[in-house]
């Protein structure tokens, strides 16, 4: 099984990209095999004739589970990984998916369900699991997630060959 991780925060090896390799990890039992930082890309995601971009998208679609994760900016994903799933034609994406967002108040805490997952159900991911929001303060000692995960597990490992 192939675990991989997009995270679409601007900021370099952000609380973002923290909080989406433990819960990658947790869910898989084992680190990520790929890790997608976003802001490392820069304008190359603006050029669509941009082969690592290219490379990066055929290896997020050939990925078994994948966790696209983003701090809520305005009350939704950022900028920056919607022009990265722009990349994907719809059902181009065929892996399991989890939404994941980090925010500063629990006001946001539907984000990720009803404005991420839809995006990645679009592009053809199979999402068995609500999305997944915590709080940028507590993400890594989060009793959210470990509720989160305990609910997860069972749902991504019957759409995951090799999850156990």
């Amino acid at each position: 099984m192939s675990v991989a991780v997009v995270v679409g925060n601007p900021k370099p090896q952000s609380r973002t990209f923290q909080a989406a390799h433990i819960v990658a990890e947790r869910l898989a039992g084992r680190p990520a095999d790929l890790s997608i930082d976003l802001a490392e890309l820069g304008p190359a995601l603006l050029d669509w004739s941009d082969p690592a971009v290219a490379e990066l998208v055929a290896a997020i679609q050939a990925s078994d589970l994948v966790v696209v994760a983003s701090p809520t900016y305005k009350a939704t994903y950022t900028g920056l990984l919607k022009l990265f799933l722009d990349r994907f034609a719809a059902g181009s994406l065929t892996g399991t998916a989890v939404p994941m967002m980090l925010g500063a108040h629990w006001k946001h805490a539907l984000a990720p369900e009803l404005l991420l997952k839809p995006v990645l159900v679009e592009i053809g991911a199979i999402c068995p699991t609500a999305g997944l929001f915590l709080l940028d303060s507590e993400f890594e000692s989060s009793q959210t997630l470990d509720s989160w995960l305990e609910r997860a597990r069972p749902r991504v490992a019957a759409t995951t060959k090799g999850l156990a």
